[in-house]
């Protein structure tokens, strides 16, 4: 018997705060395949999940598989999506990188568009990960009332409202906020390191060079003569007999 999704209260955030705002370069652009205009904006769209999902795709990251099929209108961009979250480079680069709660917590930031409302939201989708696997857990909140009603079948997610009119600066974006792996794993993977260079090398050109001769030798050479002077005698005061020590002076006419 499947075990039910653990209920929690939505907490207010600032994607749940209706306003009224004005378009302009801050507003995050919604990529979808409703408004395609050339085959050009398919590459951008795809790039941007790309974006979304994994932060940076490499050549050898990306699923051609699935985009060959989304460019010929066999899947919707939700089941693009849904082949990168069960892809194996997010697989090695998240669920193996980061225990249940933090998995999650990547997985909500990148589909969901918002952070986690509290920590028993991440305990209430950790149960789903532990008895229904990613496969199941990914299935579950794509099809979720909340992803269905801000992106749909044909939207790539977005972070919602990150900027907001009435801040100077808005929040920060979940790539810098929460990178793919916290500090246990970073260290266990032995970094960031902290190299010490013991000599500071410099380049010096060869016709700025010191030649034999040249007085700027002389403080390599002194030393390298590496020369010891005699350590300094220490002598104790009760050591010094004053009657043989000092010299008697006899005088004139005295025997």
């Amino acid at each position: 018997m499947a075990i039910p999704l653990l209920t929690y209260d939505p907490s207010s955030q600032n994607q749940r705060v209706a306003a009224y705002e004005v378009p302009g370069d801050e507003q995050p652009r919604i990529f979808s395949t409703d408004n395609l205009l050339s085959p050009s904006d398919l590459d951008v769209l795809i790039e941007t999940a790309y974006r979304q999902i994994f932060f940076h795709a490499f050549a050898a990251d990306r699923e051609t598989f699935l985009e060959s099929q989304l460019r010929n209108g066999q899947i919707t961009v939700r089941d693009f999506i849904r082949g990168l979250l069960l892809s194996n480079t997010f697989k090695k680069s998240f669920y193996d990188l980061n225990n249940n709660y933090r998995f999650v917590e990547q997985v909500i930031q990148r589909v969901l568009g918002r952070d986690p409302y509290s920590e028993r939201e991440k305990i209430a989708w950790s149960i789903v990960v532990a008895t229904k696997g990613i496969r199941g857990f990914v299935d579950e909140v794509l099809n979720t009332e909340e992803y269905l009603s801000n992106f749909g079948d044909s939207t790539v997610p977005y972070q919602r409202r990150r900027i907001l009119p009435s801040q100077s600066e808005g929040e920060l974006p979940f790539n810098i906020k929460s990178p793919r792996y916290e500090a246990y794993h970073r260290a266990k993977l032995n970094f960031p390191q902290i190299i010490w260079q013991v000599e500071v090398r410099r380049f010096l050109p060869q016709e700025q060079k010191p030649k034999a001769g040249d007085p700027a030798l002389f403080l390599s050479m002194a030393q390298s003569v590496n020369a010891t002077g005699n350590p300094p005698q220490r002598i104790s005061s009760f050591n010094i007999d004053i009657e043989k020590s000092v010299p008697y002076r006899q005088l004139a006419g005295i025997k």
